[in-house]
């Protein structure tokens, strides 16, 4: 059973949107402190002008807080971001998909954590795939930090694979979960590019920019799907 641990990110990128359509669980890291310069609260939009950063701005800015206690400091979020999304992909033919996501997961709650975690589990539907079993890890007694914790909670829910992003390799202990069976595969993010508004292609925005430009049933096939086993990622 395959297993994606992750800290939320707000409407985020596609490579991020396909490990989560691997998975068979996922767990939301929701227990952690916020990271300033994360994806947590922020993504990038390609607009006529370039790419711009959409941010969430947090109470206290987050400074030592836990994901599941960020509570936006400005009401405003959702109209600005709104109208920036519609000035960026006004154009792109199915616009107004993406535009109706976004409304959607502003709509479905009222506390930011769970609006942060409803921006990547909408896309992924968005993208015609079905959502896996999620669970936070704040409801799993699983205590500890690092790579420890997160074999202990791939552990707990039965996993015997862990798909993790590339920034696991300056932390994770590989060889601790082989020695409990579990199998650590990481990503490969190399999408196929779908067609864009404003041009070169970058698939460094956020997945709202597929669902624009790109009819439901064709999003999955742009979604990356590879995996490479620790060993031989570490020996690129």
């Amino acid at each position: 059973m395959k297993v994606v641990i992750s800290q939320s990110m707000y409407f985020p990128w596609v490579g991020f949107i396909g490990q989560l359509a691997l998975a068979d669980v996922l767990i939301w890291l929701d227990d952690v402190q916020f990271s300033k310069g994360s994806f947590t609260n922020r993504v990038q939009v390609k607009g006529p002008k370039g790419q711009i950063w959409i941010t969430v701005p947090l109470l206290g800015k987050g400074s030592g807080t836990q994901i599941r206690h960020l509570v936006t400091a400005d009401e405003n979020t959702e109209a600005r971001h709104k109208a920036t999304l519609y000035n960026s992909l006004g154009l792109a033919p199915f616009w107004q998909d993406a535009l109706r996501l976004f409304e959607d997961v502003w709509a479905s709650q009222s506390e930011l954590p769970d609006i942060l975690i409803n921006s990547a589990e909408f896309l992924l539907a968005g993208m015609g795939v079905k959502l896996p079993p999620v669970i936070k890890a704040s409801d799993l007694r699983v205590s500890g930090a690092g790579s420890q914790r997160i074999c202990d909670l791939v552990k707990e829910v039965g996993g015997t694979t862990y798909i993790t992003g590339h920034g696991a390799k300056h932390y994770l202990d590989h060889m601790a979960f082989e020695k409990e069976g579990i199998s650590v595969l990481y990503m490969d993010y190399a999408s196929k590019p779908w067609p864009q508004q404003y041009g070169d292609f970058t698939p460094y925005v956020t997945a709202l920019d597929l669902i624009a430009n790109v009819p439901l049933q064709l999003r999955d096939d742009y979604l990356p799907k590879q995996m490479t086993h620790w060993v031989n990622f570490l020996t690129k």
